[in-house]
């Protein structure tokens, strides 16, 4: 019940099936390979400290874009473990970090 609640709020929102099998998969990537340091929810708590910051904090940047989130994960970065992530993968776990987005910042 609760995916179909989930289905349905991302068509309402304008999500394709494929853009919301790409938040799914990027939910499931940043759970297994980046909850360890950052936040990926919006209620869970940080491993870590405030220091690397919140998906939703990423989320909520005004600079934060689909191209900005893929070069990003697409650039080895010296805070960061180096993940050698695929093309879809980065686009899955950018899609997700945009699904973070308050409603008024949605696009």
């Amino acid at each position: 019940m609760r995916i179909i609640g989930a289905g349905l709020i991302l068509f309402l929102f304008g999500y394709t099936p494929a853009i919301a099998q790409g938040v799914e998969a990027g939910h499931r990537l940043a759970t297994m390979w980046c909850s360890t340091c950052h936040r990926v929810e919006a209620r869970a708590t940080s491993p870590i400290s405030d220091t690397p910051p919140s998906f939703v904090a990423v989320a909520r940047m005004s600079s934060t874009t689909r191209t900005s989130l893929n070069v990003f994960l697409s650039t080895p970065h010296i805070a960061m473990p180096n993940y050698a992530l695929s093309r879809k993968e980065i686009a899955d776990v950018s899609a997700y970090i945009l699904s973070l987005r308050p409603a008024e910042q949605q696009n």
